[in-house]
């Protein structure tokens, strides 16, 4: 009669069951076109746009718009200034074009300029004074209309422009994208994949075999670490030959906060699919943990500008320990050492999320 006795468990200590399953799942991913879109083409492409969209060239001039008795006198006043355009509108359309966003900084003259007079007596500035560039108009055009009616300034101002790599936008938007893709891809590369696997009762034969639940979750997570790390090494390359971004630090450090910070998030998709039956509650789980990472974690924009008593709290989250070990190793040169306190919070929640995962993990 056949042995009818259960299959034996692999060895502890045995490796090659998490090798063949760390293989498999690269193959898997390999195969897949839609996978390696997402993985390398998205990501170069927001890269690519956004950079574009905050390349450093020359700001355009701000436009401002005047109406009044004495508009033809502000108009005349500011032409020649390169960082103004100044068109004449009626009140109305003023309004319009200010509440629309179109134009930055509306003039009202309450009366014309009298001959042989310097200038109106009064000017009325409307603007919103949440947008920074309606301040910076707002400063710009009264100094330019102060001169044109016979204001001097006492001390002589010199002026150098300084523009270093490092300190533009796009030096700061490359280690964030960088940060949330690597988030991204994590949590729903491994999420989806194992609530698939679930939902089509994949997961109920591997059940059966000699399979440590161990074996295949560090499978998951070992086989999304290397793809994770081929498209940082891809970012990177593409932000410094298409935009100058470079690596001040070491790119040995690079690398090893980018698997650490990979390893935090696969921690996270393994515990949102730990049990997680369907699709639809995979995704809403999904998008609960990350949006808060999107909007707070200094991806596109300094988490500073929340109020002080979230930084703490956003200090921690994983995605913002990454952009700031990522931006203090491209940016400032800085070195694994530099990154301590980073390292430690990303290093607690890949080891706390992958236990509590592996402890709560179910087949069905």
């Amino acid at each position: 009669m056949p042995d009818q006795r259960s299959p034996q468990r692999p060895r502890r200590g045995n490796p090659m069951p998490l090798v063949h399953l760390t293989r498999a799942r690269l193959l898997e991913i390999i195969r897949e076109p839609g996978i390696l879109f997402w993985v390398f083409g998205f990501p170069v492409l927001m890269a690519v746009v956004l950079g574009l969209a905050f390349r450093s060239d020359t700001p355009a001039s701000v436009p401002i718009g005047v109406h009044g008795p004495g508009a033809d006198w502000v108009v005349e006043s500011l032409a020649d200034h390169q960082d103004l355009t100044v068109e004449s509108l009626t009140p109305e359309a003023a309004g319009e074009a200010l509440r629309k966003g179109e134009i930055e900084l509306v003039v009202e003259t309450t009366a014309p300029v009298a001959p042989g007079t310097s200038g109106p007596d009064t000017l009325r500035y409307r603007l919103d004074p949440t947008r920074p560039t309606s301040r910076a108009a707002r400063l710009l055009t009264d100094a330019a209309l102060q001169a044109s009616a016979g204001r001097r300034d006492v001390v002589t101002i010199s002026e150098e422009a300084v523009e270093e790599r490092g300190s533009r936008y796009i030096d700061f938007l490359i280690p964030g994208l960088i940060g949330l893709n690597l988030m991204g891809s994590s949590m729903w590369g491994i999420g989806f994949a194992i609530v698939m696997m679930r939902s089509q009762k994949l997961l109920r034969r591997f059940a059966v075999t000699p399979m440590r639940r161990r074996d295949f979750l560090l499978s998951v997570m070992l086989s999304r670490l290397v793809l994770l790390l081929v498209e940082m090494i891809f970012l990177v390359a593409v932000g410094w030959l298409a935009f100058g971004v470079a690596v001040r630090g070491s790119l040995w450090a690079l690398m090893l906060v980018s698997i650490v910070g990979s390893a935090s998030f696969t921690g996270l998709s393994l515990l949102v699919a730990a049990r997680t039956k369907t699709v639809e509650v995979a995704s809403g789980l999904m998008n609960v943990v990350m949006l808060p990472m999107w909007m707070m974690s200094g991806s596109f924009f300094a988490y500073t500008r929340f109020p002080d008593f979230l930084h703490p709290v956003l200090k921690m989250l994983p995605l913002t320990a990454l952009n700031d070990a990522l931006r203090v190793i491209t940016n400032d040169g800085g070195g694994l050492l530099s990154v301590g306190p980073e390292m430690v919070i990303l290093l607690a929640w890949a080891l706390i999320s992958f236990a509590i995962a592996l402890r709560i993990f179910r087949w069905q």
